[in-house]
């Protein structure tokens, strides 16, 4: 880890001064950025902590939803009764994806916010043009076991690697931001994070000084809510796929499908087709597979990773049948 300086921001206004200077990064439970740190991946000049400018609450909304602050950790967000009651899909998510000592720690901007492990962004001897632009991509025609089958590009295959934000993408929750001098804008969690394009090293929306207030999920739904991840081993291990639903039955046909996937490309994966094709349908083996197919009609493996798409397929069959079932 190379040397920095280290300052408190107090206010709101202190911390966006300070994370828009070039060279500062913002840090609050820091379980992504310290590791990126020793490893030179991210080598700021200036730490700028944020743990004292507010949003650590967690509140109804006016409309019935619920806001999350960006400083509320994990653990605080999984245990909160209303989320537990109304917004399992949440907590199954979270539960999911990181020891009890990381979600005490972890915070919700924090994990929106975290950064890819591809195995050649986080070694600086290898190929990345995340890390350094213009510098190719190791993983095309490397190590992808890990790696992104949908909306990648010939400069970045990485994946996303969070479970809140597959969650928060079902539910189409709104992302609260701060900018300087009081501007507010509101963007959705499924425009949230950027495809790489030919930018791989732009992985949000967020501009310099900008930071994330809260995340806003909309009024609770019925049915059924699941959230289920696929991994290499039972501890907690990064997704090969996962799959946030949130499904609703009448009378033996979908009413309500909202899916997101993990795992599978550089952004939480949200394809309103799926809803389309599902809704006013009765379930059955022959509609999944047409949902399927739409899903992964463009979806490309890269030797090591193809059998993501297979996976995905049955994942997405088993979701969709246990969904149903618990929502009728």
């Amino acid at each position: 880890m190379r040397p920095f300086s280290y300052q408190r921001a107090r206010t709101l206004q202190n911390a966006g001064d300070l994370t828009g200077a070039e060279g500062t990064l913002a840090i609050a439970g820091g379980t992504n950025l310290l590791d990126l740190m020793k490893l030179q991946v991210e080598t700021p000049e200036t730490l700028a902590d944020i743990n004292r400018v507010g949003f650590a609450e967690i509140e109804d909304t006016a409309d019935g939803g619920l806001s999350i602050g960006a400083l509320a950790t994990n653990t605080e967000t999984t245990v909160h009764p209303r989320v537990r009651s109304d917004y399992p899909v949440l907590a199954r998510a979270i539960l999911a994806g990181a020891t009890q000592q990381l979600r005490n720690k972890a915070t919700t901007g924090g994990n929106l916010c975290q950064r890819t492990r591809c195995f050649y962004f986080t070694n600086i001897d290898q190929p990345c043009n995340k890390r350094e632009p213009g510098s190719g991509c190791g993983a095309i025609k490397g190590i992808a076991k890990l790696h992104a089958v949908l909306g990648t590009s010939d400069q970045c295959i990485a994946t996303y690697p969070g479970d809140m934000a597959v969650a928060l993408s079902a539910l189409d929750a709104q992302v609260q931001i701060a900018g300087p001098g009081g501007a507010e804008r509101t963007v959705a969690v499924r425009d949230f994070h950027c495809l790489p394009g030919d930018t791989p090293w732009r992985e949000n929306v967020l501009e310099p000084g900008e930071m994330i207030q809260a995340v806003t999920l909309p009024p609770p739904v019925r049915g059924a809510q699941l959230y289920r991840k696929v991994r290499e081993r039972s501890s907690y291990a990064f997704a090969l796929v996962s799959i946030a639903a949130i499904i609703e039955m009448n009378e033996g046909k979908f009413t309500r499908a909202d899916l997101a996937f993990g795992g599978l490309a550089h952004k939480p994966w949200h394809d309103p087709r799926l809803a389309e094709t599902l809704v006013g349908n009765a379930p059955s083996s022959e509609l999944f597979d047409r949902a399927a197919d739409l899903l992964l009609e463009d979806a490309q493996g890269f030797g090591e990773n193809d059998f993501k798409i297979p996976l995905t397929r049955r994942t997405l069959h088993a979701v969709l049948e246990q969904a149903a079932e618990e929502a009728a």
